[in-house]
């Protein structure tokens, strides 16, 4: 029988009240890369408004992407689509990558880290600063570069699920 939820995933009821509380908030999936490549899927992500725009997240201390942006200083942000489904799950290490994270599909290579090919919105981001927040690490960081294509229905993450808007 093929299960339509993950039949490891620890009960809903055994759960700490913060982490069914966080499950009630739909967040925009988006992958972070950085020049190494290394990459993670995201979905803590905030953007404010100012001059220049920031950036913050929550991302693990112990990913192989957090020691790629401490070098680089540099890392790209792409929110992610409904056809983007299973990368989403390669980069949070929930399905096999066979030959690596990077090899499922074709790069475009950008000064702040590889962004999937046929990339619309993405941004590239300077590393500000960072500091421990909880069981991850609140990235803090400058928008440098922001590309806007056609504005698509964002791959939502909630309550243990991605959905759409649509």
């Amino acid at each position: 029988m093929i299960h339509d939820t993950d039949p490891f995933a620890t009960p809903e009821s055994a759960r700490s009240d913060v982490r069914r509380l966080r499950g009630r908030f739909g967040m925009t999936v988006c992958l972070w890369t950085a020049p190494g490549p290394a990459g993670l899927t995201v979905s803590s992500t905030l953007v404010v408004d100012g001059e220049p725009g920031r950036l913050l997240g929550v991302v693990d201390d112990e990913s192989e992407l957090w020691p790629a942006i401490e070098r680089a200083g540099v890392f790209a942000v792409t929110p992610l689509g409904e056809p983007h489904r299973q990368l989403a799950d390669r980069f949070a290490g929930l399905m096999p990558a066979p030959g690596g994270l990077f090899k499922q599909e074709p790069w475009t290579q950008t000064p702040y880290g590889p962004i999937p090919a046929g990339t619309t919105t993405w941004a590239g981001c300077r590393l500000d600063g960072h500091r421990p927040f909880g069981w991850g690490l609140l990235v803090e960081a400058s928008l440098m570069e922001i590309t806007l294509g056609d504005a698509a229905s964002p791959l939502l993450h909630h309550r243990g699920r991605y959905t759409t808007l649509s």
